[in-house]
């Protein structure tokens, strides 16, 4: 990958020394992986920073169980907190991230990760990178505690369009619920008229129906 392709994803790459951004394309360690490849998993020591370059990663909590709560996604041209707060913190994974689809990333190793935290606009970029997930986890965090799962699923489906095309597990996995409750609610949404079913797709049938059940307190 040549520096320019590089800073077009990530353009806070452009403001380091071009010797150090050279240095970044020469050592970082290029990675494909398929769909549904674990990419990092809890317990594991950080490998290093990733760059994701195409596709996405699924960052979850595992329960004993097995259940997932979904954490964050991680999308082409965006970093992980997990990753930076593990490098800062020397610690091991404390999450799964999972490839969405035909991922590549980018890895940095650690002490070039450690040298570029000396440069402010790097610096920035990463405290930036934890103020808006942090944001985000606490929007989670408040779904989690304070809306019924009716209502979160309502939410989901209005947010994906009027044809969903999803299997009752994966918006179980979304939610961070089980397949067996959700498919409960969505027969109730299909019996009031919300939604119809199909071979893993939901139509959004009623939509303004369907944010008044994500909107009741």
């Amino acid at each position: 990958m040549k520096p320019a392709e590089l800073v077009a994803l990530y353009p806070v790459l452009g403001k380091l020394p071009a010797g150090l951004l050279q240095r970044i394309v020469d050592t970082m360690q290029m990675l494909s992986v398929p769909a549904g490849t674990v990419v990092f998993d809890e317990h594991q020591p950080c490998r290093g920073f990733p760059f994701v370059l195409a596709g996405a990663i699924r960052v979850a909590k595992l329960s004993s169980s097995g259940r997932e709560l979904p954490l964050y996604r991680v999308l082409a041209g965006e970093s992980c907190i997990i990753s930076s707060s593990c490098l800062l913190g020397h610690a091991d994974y404390n999450a799964r991230g999972v490839s969405e689809g035909p991922t590549t990333l980018a890895l940095l190793p650690r002490p070039l990760f450690d040298e570029m935290l000396g440069e402010p606009a790097f610096r920035d970029f990463v405290f930036a990178l934890f103020s808006e997930r942090m944001a985000e986890l606490m929007q989670l965090v408040e779904e989690v505690a304070f809306r019924k799962l009716d209502q979160r699923l309502a939410a989901l489906l209005l947010g994906k369009g009027r044809v969903v095309h999803a299997t009752h597990q994966q918006l179980a996995d979304d939610l961070g619920s089980v397949r067996e409750m959700v498919s409960r609610l969505l027969k109730g949404f299909a019996e009031q008229g919300l939604v119809r079913l199909g071979r893993e797709q939901v139509e959004v049938l009623d939509a303004a129906g369907l944010r008044r059940v994500a909107s009741v307190t």
